[in-house]
């Protein structure tokens, strides 16, 4: 993603330059590991290409900046019914804690990191450069790896 910004009553809040617009759902029994997880998966997953194309760099690696916007509805489950439920994600209350935390935690990194306003209605604007994009559940830790 070569730019992007997220606004608030059509004003700015936040922007980045290279880097990554990273959308942060909240489940129910998502706890502090969740958010050091995925700040980790954030920090290190090499998704930027090296001079090669291959992907091989990570965001720390290219200096990347991070957009990073509470989405609950990525918890919507659309599996009954017309209308999706949104039991799975966190209560607003206990979602903030934990989006709080894993924006400190891309901070602590020395990163860019710009947000957008929890729990508010934001228009989210970027540029996308290529084909990426990625889906990283914290649950995943949890499951065995394939030994090939």
């Amino acid at each position: 993603m070569s730019s992007a910004a997220v606004e608030v009553q059509d004003k700015v809040v936040g922007r980045i330059g290279r880097g990554l617009v990273v959308f942060v759902g909240v489940g129910i029994d998502d706890n502090a590991d969740d958010a050091d997880y995925i700040a980790e998966k954030i920090l290190n997953l090499r998704i930027f290409p090296d001079p090669q194309g291959r992907f091989d760099k990570s965001s720390l690696d290219i200096n990347a900046g991070l957009l990073i916007v509470s989405q609950f509805t990525l918890y919507a489950n659309t599996r009954k019914g017309r209308r999706p439920s949104f039991s799975g994600a966190a209560s607003p209350e206990e979602a903030r804690g934990s989006f709080q935390l894993v924006v400190e935690q891309l901070r602590a990194s020395g990163l860019r990191v710009a947000t957008g306003c929890f729990g508010q209605h934001m228009a989210v604007k970027l540029i996308n450069q290529g084909p990426v994009t990625i889906w990283l559940d914290s649950k995943d830790r949890l499951l065995p790896r394939n030994e090939k």
